[in-house]
C-alpha cells in the first residue's frame, strides 16, 4: 500500500515538473530589455549584453520582439545628430528661422554747400554806348546764367553797374543804376523772384583799371552780377 502511495507521488510531481517546463519561455536572456520594460530581450544578446548577429549581418531576434522593440542598427536607422529616431525614421530637426537681416539705414542727406558766384560782363557788350537797353549778346549771357540756377538755392542776384570817368558823377551814377536795373527787368522775366534780385550804381566810383586809356576805360565799363545761395554737395 506505501508502495502504491510512492509510485502516485511520483507520477505527480512527474506531471508538475512537465507543465512547468512547458509554460517556460523558449529563451531567457542574460540580461533584460529595459528600454520595452519587458523581462525577456526582443533580441539575443551575449554575455556582455550585445546583440548577437545571423550569417547575414542581421540581429537576432527572439520571440518577444515586435515592431515597437526596433533598435537602431538592427530594425531601424542609424541617426546621425542632430537626427532623431522617430517613428522608425531618422528625423532632422527644423531649421532655425530666417532672420533678416535690418535694412541698412538711408544714407544722410548731402549737406547743402554755400556758394557765391561773381561774374563780371564787359557792358560794351551788354549795352549801346551811353544806353540802357540790353544787347543780344547781353541777354545770351543771361541766359546762360539763369540756366545754372536750377540746382542751386537761391538767395539773392546782386547786380551792380559801373561806369568810366566820362561825364559827370551825377550822370554816370544814374546810367549805372539804370543798366543794373535792366539786368534786374531781364532776369525777373526769366522767372527769377524779383525779391531776391538787388540792384546798386557805383558810377565811376570803383574803377578797375586807369580811366587815362581807352583800354582801362572799356574795363571799367561794366556790370557785375553776383549770385548767392547753395548748392547741394555732390556724392563722391
Amino acid at each position: 500500500m506505501k508502495k502504491i502511495a510512492t509510485l502516485m507521488l511520483a507520477a505527480s510531481a512527474a506531471i508538475a515538473g512537465s507543465a512547468l517546463a512547458q509554460s517556460a519561455p523558449p529563451y531567457a536572456p542574460l540580461t533584460t530589455d529595459i528600454q520595452a520594460n519587458k523581462p525577456y530581450s526582443a533580441y539575443v544578446q551575449d554575455s556582455r549584453g550585445v546583440i548577437a548577429r545571423d550569417p547575414f549581418g542581421l540581429c537576432w531576434r527572439t520571440g518577444y520582439w515586435t515592431p515597437a522593440d526596433a533598435v537602431p542598427g538592427c530594425d531601424a536607422p542609424l541617426c546621425v545628430p542632430p537626427e532623431k529616431l522617430e517613428n522608425g525614421k531618422c528625423v532632422a530637426p527644423p531649421p532655425p528661422p530666417v532672420v533678416e537681416a535690418p535694412a541698412p539705414a538711408p544714407a544722410p542727406a548731402p549737406a547743402p554747400v554755400p556758394t557765391s558766384e561773381k561774374v563780371s560782363y564787359s557792358a560794351d557788350a551788354f549795352f549801346d554806348f551811353d544806353k540802357a537797353v540790353l544787347k543780344p549778346a547781353g541777354k545770351a549771357s543771361l541766359d546762360e546764367l539763369t540756366s545754372k540756377l536750377g540746382d542751386m538755392n537761391l538767395e539773392v542776384i546782386i547786380a551792380v553797374g559801373h561806369t568810366d570817368s566820362i561825364g559827370t558823377d551825377a550822370y554816370n551814377d544814374k546810367l549805372s543804376i539804370r543798366r543794373a536795373e535792366a539786368v534786374k527787368a531781364y532776369l525777373q522775366g526769366k522767372g527769377v523772384d524779383a525779391n531776391r534780385i538787388y540792384t546798386e550804381g557805383k558810377g565811376e566810383k570803383q574803377p578797375v583799371a586807369d580811366n587815362k586809356t581807352s583800354a582801362g576805360r572799356a574795363k571799367n565799363r561794366r556790370v557785375e552780377i553776383e549770385v548767392v545761395g547753395t548748392r547741394t554737395r555732390q556724392q563722391q
